[in-house]
């Protein structure tokens, strides 16, 4: 646990000084944009290890286990939840130095380092995340539900029994290309995030449109609020108030940061371009 800490804790702090002398509006080097994605792996992957490592080998961890009658798989899906949250406050916290810096000025012209700094550092999260959701999924697919369920039968005198064979071997773990079978949307879209995403804001769009994607970043306001909500569905606290509060923040984080944000990027960039809005917006 100590290394993992150091890990996670190094990595992040190495990759804040890499960019905190630089000048808002310098640009990322390959070599530093490389060196950046590096540390997001280590900082992703060794945060999502930290806390399962707590969550499974502590008393503590036992304890909450045991309260809230945890399998494994449940546990890694938490903490899945948990890092996926973390990295939507890195990019809501970027969001906001990109727009207070590029959209309090020249809205096609003023760029932030930070826009690609996370750029590079967060790309490594999505492909971390296609790991991690396949660990989740093998737990997930070799818990004691899916052995009740296709390892079990039921005999005609009503007694539970092993089907043949249980006793000798057990379910070999789900293979990565079954993964990508069961869940094809969620891994398209950590590859394009991951991917193009990554090359719009670093290369395509060329110097142009900082503050816009300012407000991409943040987008993910919401995403704490339902990771949270998965969270608790784990935690089987569906019937709380806090559940009820979480999903009104939920609601609200997401028609202000991904519903009403667009327009209002439109607006800012039809007074910058002194056009009438409606046509800017496609109205």
């Amino acid at each position: 646990m100590l290394a993992l800490a150091v890990c996670n804790v190094v990595s992040l702090s190495v990759a804040t000084n890499l960019v905190s002398t630089l000048n808002p509006e310098d640009k990322i080097s390959i070599k530093r944009g490389v060196a950046l994605t590096g540390l997001g792996f280590a900082y992703f992957t060794s945060l999502f290890s930290l806390l399962n490592l707590a969550a499974l080998s502590t008393g503590a961890g036992a304890r909450f286990r045991h309260a809230y009658r945890l399998s494994v798989g449940d546990v890694l899906d938490i903490t899945n939840k948990l890092v996926s949250a973390v990295q939507a406050a890195l990019s809501c916290a970027t969001g906001a130095i990109v727009c207070m810096w590029s959209c309090t000025r020249d809205f096609m012209r003023s760029s932030h380092f930070m826009s690609e700094a996370y750029a590079w550092f967060g790309a490594a999260y999505f492909f971390y995340d296609i790991w991690s959701m396949y660990m989740v999924y093998v737990q997930m697919s070799n818990s004691a539900e899916w052995k009740s369920r296709f390892q079990k039968r039921v005999s005609k005198n009503g007694e539970l029994v092993l089907s043949s064979g249980d006793g000798a071997r057990k379910k070999p773990s789900a293979s990565f290309l079954e993964y990508c079978r069961h869940e094809p949307v969620i891994l398209m879209h950590h590859l394009f995030i991951g991917g193009f995403g990554f090359l719009v804001i670093v290369y395509f769009r060329g110097s142009f449109g900082d503050c816009t994607f300012g407000f991409v970043y943040l987008m993910e306001l919401s995403t704490p609020f339902v990771s949270l909500r998965g969270i608790l569905s784990r935690l089987r606290l569906k019937a709380s108030r806090l559940y009820l509060a979480n999903g009104l923040a939920m609601l609200g984080s997401f028609l202000l940061c991904r519903v009403l944000s667009l327009p209002y990027a439109c607006l800012l960039y039809a007074r910058a371009r002194r056009l009438p809005y409606l046509e800017v917006s496609g109205l």
